[in-house]
């Protein structure tokens, strides 16, 4: 396994500078995801939501809100103007239910717990941590093997435990959270799009609003 590029290396005294080095380190981030995991993502998911299997999203902190942000896009995105109607659900998204697992059971149960009661074999889970070491995220990954369902691990850094269990692996090779964050956020954004414009009349694609 490479070790991830770090990043910053050195101090910087003009943010523009930092602008264009954070730039550049973005573009070598979108370069290191595998292309083929890419497709079989897309894949799983298309074909989920053709069949009406659910899809469960979970993070924390800011991968928390990729979550959140990939039920919107995945949900109602690629709703718009096709033929399908997917299920999707972040499970880092109800407050409640997170605080009383995380009381009642730990913190590590709080994606794991509702997981295995909400989902069925044919199901699709997609994990987002930068580290790719984090024990909900871990326990979650577990529980969706163990259960039939196709797990979908995005991480950065060296990938950590994550990396090595997701059935499919879509790695982005940077040191930097703010980095692996962004291109995490693209991944939710490019896999949303492509499958909305394959459903979509080819006629039509370039008058629709993406």
């Amino acid at each position: 396994m490479n070790s991830p590029s770090s990043f910053p290396a050195k101090s910087y005294a003009d943010p523009a500078d930092y602008l264009d080095a954070y730039a550049e380190m973005i573009a070598a981030g979108w370069r290191s995801v595998d292309r083929a995991a890419v497709r079989r993502a897309s894949e799983v998911l298309a074909r989920a939501y053709q069949e009406g299997r659910q899809v469960f999203a979970c993070g924390n902190g800011g991968s928390a809100a990729i979550a959140d942000h990939l039920e919107n896009d995945h949900l109602k995105g690629i709703h718009r103007d096709t033929d399908l109607s997917p299920q999707v659900r972040s499970l880092a998204a109800n407050i409640s239910l997170l605080t009383a697992v995380a009381n009642d059971f730990g913190y590590d149960e709080v994606f794991a717990f509702p997981l295995a009661r909400l989902s069925r074999q044919g199901d699709v889970l997609m994990t987002i941590s930068s580290s790719g070491n984090s024990p909900n995220i871990i326990k979650a990954i577990e529980c969706a093997n163990t259960r039939g369902l196709t797990s979908i691990a995005l991480t950065g850094f060296d990938g950590g435990r994550a990396r090595q269990l997701g059935q499919i692996s879509l790695h982005v090779d940077i040191g930097n959270y703010g980095v692996v964050e962004d291109i995490h956020q693209g991944l939710m954004h490019v896999l949303a799009q492509y499958i909305r414009q394959s459903r979509i009349d080819p006629d039509r694609v370039g008058t629709s609003r993406f």
